[in-house]
């Protein structure tokens, strides 16, 4: 007997969609592969989702659901592909870039994702996973790599990319202190490249990057030509060192404010 009569016609349907669309399934996958309007798709995807065999991630964006996690709220192993679906367009960086590019042995419970999309920043919960967010402007994603899991294509902060965001929002690298840690780490690489990273701040336009990262550099073993890059762009006006702390003294060599406990090592 043909196995195909014992499975009813709507499991066959979604297992068609599950096929072309990978880990996470949208409208676009159902109306590809089922060759229906986007109105019959959307439908057609509500209604495997009151039925439990999809859960719904984001708008218009589904999971399928495995027989083993029909009673769990847990349906997804790998979170990291929720992000195209929920954020797009969008990368993963900061911290959690670093921990991908092995800039640090630190484990982070949350996701950081760089979006275009008016959100909030801030934190969000979904679906068993937390989400910190930052607004990019339009233009501003570059420096990124893609990779895969799955079937989900996703991109990431290069190395690069990482250390400057973090420099720019030090919160987004758990704090300067780890973001000092990450930029040591970055220093001893064989794929360091002191160009690409002053290229990077360049575009950004914040010259409080560069204050952080020449100070940063001039402590640890950034070397004189990157350390002299940045005092040539050193911009008028002072900045903190982090935002998050308290950053009382003044470094007048790169109009820097930095906590108390790093005046030992700072230069005057």
């Amino acid at each position: 007997m043909d196995r195909r009569t014992t499975i009813p016609e709507g499991r066959r349907r979604l297992a068609t969609v599950i096929r072309e669309a990978g880990e996470i399934v949208q409208i676009a996958d159902a109306e590809r592969a089922l060759d229906i309007s986007r109105t019959a798709a959307a439908k057609l995807l509500a209604r495997w989702n009151g039925q439990g065999w999809l859960r719904r991630v984001g708008p218009g964006a589904y999971a399928p659901v495995s027989l083993d996690s029909l009673v769990s709220e847990r349906v997804l192993d790998d979170h990291w592909v929720l992000v195209p679906a929920l954020y797009d367009p969008a990368y993963i960086g900061g911290r959690t870039a670093a921990v991908h590019w092995d800039l640090t042995e630190q484990i982070f419970r949350d996701i950081v994702v760089m979006t275009e999309r008016s959100v909030r920043a801030g934190s969000q919960e979904r679906h068993g996973a937390s989400f910190t967010l930052r607004h990019v402007r339009p233009g501003m994603i570059f420096g990124t790599k893609s990779v895969w899991r799955g079937r989900t294509r996703i991109f990431l902060s290069d190395v690069h990319r990482t250390i400057m965001d973090m420099l720019d929002d030090p919160e987004l690298g758990a704090g300067i202190q780890h973001v000092e840690d990450c930029l040591a780490s970055y220093f001893s690489r064989k794929d360091r490249n002191d160009d690409r990273l002053v290229a990077y701040a360049d575009r950004l336009g914040n010259g409080a990057v560069f204050k952080r990262l020449g100070f940063l550099a001039e402590r640890g073993s950034g070397g004189t030509a990157l350390v002299g890059a940045c005092r040539e762009r050193l911009t008028q006006g002072n900045a903190k060192l982090d935002r998050a702390l308290p950053c009382r003294r003044l470094v007048t060599r790169w109009r820097l404010f930095v906590p108390e406990n790093w005046i030992p090592s700072a230069l005057p």
